[in-house]
């Protein structure tokens, strides 16, 4: 019996596919492991710093910001290539540079972020 979208336990089921989603970013996106390194390294810098609250919200939201616009990237760039089947296409490259543009974007403003925490 298949279950209804608002039960329960399609709901937990839903969070099983995310988490494996997240496994599969970092699992194939080099990119990922970077941000992966980034983000642990931002979080003990913040403890052994002991960084204010606010400090530690502008962090959380410039870490998931970053994240975000890494899985995003990646499921542009799967769709991207899922749907030219291995020929080139011209706005195919332009969307898949613009996407990778939103990662840079974030992750610029997230170091941004982390220099005005930790070294002002």
């Amino acid at each position: 019996m298949k279950l209804k979208s608002h039960h329960p336990r399609a709901r937990l089921s839903s969070f099983g596919h995310a988490i494996r989603g997240i496994g599969s970013l970092i699992q194939q996106e080099p990119n990922a492991r970077l941000h992966a390194v980034a983000t642990l390294l931002a979080i003990g810098l913040g403890c052994y710093r002991h960084i204010t609250r606010m400090e530690w919200v502008a962090l959380v939201i410039v870490i998931v910001l970053v994240w975000m616009a890494e899985a995003l990237n990646t499921c542009v760039e799967l769709l991207c290539d899922l749907w030219c089947k291995g020929e080139y296409h011209p706005q195919v490259k332009i969307i898949k540079d613009i996407a990778a543009a939103a990662v840079i974007i974030s992750a610029l403003g997230a170091a941004v972020t982390g220099v005005i925490i930790f070294f002002f």
